[in-house]
């Protein structure tokens, strides 16, 4: 008991959810043959978690992202306004052309530098980077693994998910920049001057911010009436030798995804397996055990179990009542709230998956409707999407914190403008 006391409530909660999961499978709950068929589906994806967020740790601790957040802010020319598009659009393309996942873990750290040096608050960019890695995540297959599940049940190629989805997809990244905008980043709320909440170079064990040479200094802005900030100078890495090889391999995963169609998890774990090699080579002492996600390493299988085995037990019929059969706009909408609702009380995929085996096979458009609510709707809970998690895994390794009650308000507030108004495109463009 002592031991679980000094547990984070996450950690508390994964270890329960594991637990209850065993549960439901030694009494009977959940038959072994859908633990089994579960956890097979999910082993890829406990591959490329442990080994995509090894890799984003060690790039990071190379100063990879320092350096990319030093080059968007002086994009970004002092103005507060241009920087926040250049954010905006840096998440969105890179959840559209990559997906959320890799947005969450290689995107946070950039977005989190990126408020060292222009001397703001991290939050506003951090919720930049887990709002738009949800809500962006609607336009191609590749985008989210819901995409994939459902290009493949309306028989829908890449192109033809896109001509789609196009009009939701704008729909929802319209609404979450409104949203960013009036509760995050306009004057007064992104905390201009701020102190630097996360270390600035190399992430968690590499320097602290006390450790910062004067050129790498953040700049406060010295004029905050005129709403700009005064651009930081070129950051240069420490280690350049380790810096390169970092950035390589973290170019190279990027682009096996994209263009060669690797699985994620032989992208990811080929390309930390680099940084690890070259750690091993050049910081040794970097090289440690608390690298690995043991925390989500648990909690994922622990919560498709349990989702399997209410599943088992009635929230098949459960949706199936809820969602309904009408394919027309009724239809979608209830759907699409279904989806979202229920996304943030369990996880999107698991619900997801639920929901299409309650969604008739000829409903083409309500099924897009539901996928709409389980991408773009899981912004509210930390747990309602694994991006979500991911991000917070990265935050909490740099010392960021977002009131839980802020980060639920707000959300709850996205959720439900950017589900609306992507259902509302849906209907519009069918």
């Amino acid at each position: 008991m002592r031991f679980l006391r000094r547990l984070h409530v996450l950690d508390r909660v994964a270890i329960g959810l594991l637990a209850t999961g065993l549960v439901c499978v030694a009494t009977g709950l959940l038959p072994t043959g859908q633990a089994s068929d579960a956890m097979s589906r999910i082993a890829p994806l406990l591959a490329f978690l442990a080994t995509v967020i090894v890799l984003a740790e060690l790039t990071s601790r190379a100063e990879v992202f320092d350096v990319v957040a030093a080059r968007v802010a002086r994009a970004g020319r002092g103005s507060y306004a241009l920087l926040f598009l250049l954010c905006v659009a840096f998440a969105s393309v890179t959840t559209i052309v990559l997906n959320l996942d890799t947005t969450a873990v290689l995107l946070t750290p950039v977005m989190l530098a990126l408020a060292v040096r222009i001397g703001i608050s991290p939050v506003p960019l951090a919720m930049t980077t887990v709002w738009l890695a949800n809500t962006a995540s609607l336009l191609l297959p590749v985008s989210n693994l819901t995409n994939l599940l459902a290009a493949d049940r309306v028989a829908l190629s890449p192109l033809g998910l896109a001509g789609r989805m196009w009009a939701p997809q704008l729909a929802a990244i319209g609404v979450t920049m409104a949203c960013l905008w009036v509760f995050f980043w306009r004057k007064g709320k992104r905390g201009e001057g701020a102190p630097a909440a996360v270390p600035p170079i190399g992430g968690p064990g590499a320097a602290r911010a006390t450790d910062v040479r004067p050129t790498d200094t953040p700049n406060v802005p010295a004029t905050p009436a005129a709403d700009r900030y005064v651009p930081p100078k070129v950051h240069r890495p420490a280690d350049p030798v380790l810096f390169r090889v970092c950035a390589v391999a973290c170019a190279g995963f990027l682009l096996a995804t994209l263009v060669a169609d690797v699985e994620l998890w032989v992208a990811s774990a080929t390309a930390a397996v680099v940084t690890v090699g070259v750690f091993a080579l050049r910081r040794r002492s970097e090289l440690r055990l608390s690298l690995i996600p043991w925390r989500l390493l648990v909690m994922v299988p622990g919560m498709f179990l349990v989702v399997e085995a209410v599943n088992a037990n009635g929230l098949h019929d459960l949706l199936a009542s809820a969602i309904g059969q009408d394919g027309g706009i009724v239809g979608m909408i209830r759907a699409a709230a279904v989806g979202g609702g229920l996304s943030n009380v369990l996880n999107n995929l698991p619900v997801y998956l639920a929901g299409e085996g309650a969604v008739s096979p000829a409903n083409h458009d309500q099924l897009l409707a539901l996928l709409v609510g389980t991408n773009a709707g899981p912004v509210i809970t930390p747990w309602a999407s694994l991006a979500t998690l991911l991000w917070y895994e990265r935050c909490h390794a740099y010392g960021v914190r977002v009131p839980v009650a802020r980060l639920m308000g707000t959300g709850a507030v996205l959720a439900v403008a950017s589900v609306t108004a992507s259902v509302a495109a849906l209907t519009l463009t069918r």
